[in-house]
């Protein structure tokens, strides 16, 4: 999991970086989309990892995962 807000955590782009520094093969993006100021985006995260072989799962704020 990864918070990409840009605004009071890490952006999509640092997030990509983050991702490929720890390794990770499927992210799940937090902390974005809930109000304005968050104005990082799982699709700018996934262009951030294009070419790479990381998966990011795609969400709606609120949404649950099973």
């Amino acid at each position: 999991m990864l918070p990409i807000g840009d605004h009071y955590t890490m952006g999509p782009k640092a997030g990509a970086l983050a991702a490929m520094f720890i390794g990770a093969k499927t992210v799940l993006p937090i902390h974005w989309g809930t109000f304005p100021a968050l104005t990082g985006t799982p699709d700018a995260l996934e262009k951030e990892l294009s070419g790479t072989n990381v998966e990011v799962i795609h969400t709606d704020p609120g949404q649950t995962l099973r």
